[in-house]
């Protein structure tokens, strides 16, 4: 299973197709959550402290990275 915790979301370059699939999942999930009552997340986990706007942006990069994967 993909270990998205201990990586570093500022560089995705590094992350492979699971990872990358994972966080995009569960970015989404938050988002959803945002839009409701969410639960606060662990420190460790790399969504910690992130609103709708920032989640989105970095949905946007993950989707790019995952793009960049496949050329």
């Amino acid at each position: 299973m993909a270990n998205i915790k201990a990586k570093d979301i500022n560089k995705l370059q590094e992350w492979n197709q699971k990872e990358l699939r994972k966080l995009r999942m569960t970015i989404n999930n938050r988002i959803s959550a945002l839009a409701g009552k969410a639960k606060e997340l662990p420190t460790t986990h790399p969504l910690y402290e992130m609103e709708i706007g920032e989640c989105k942006e970095l949905l946007a990069r993950v989707m790019k990275a995952e793009k960049g994967l496949f050329i």
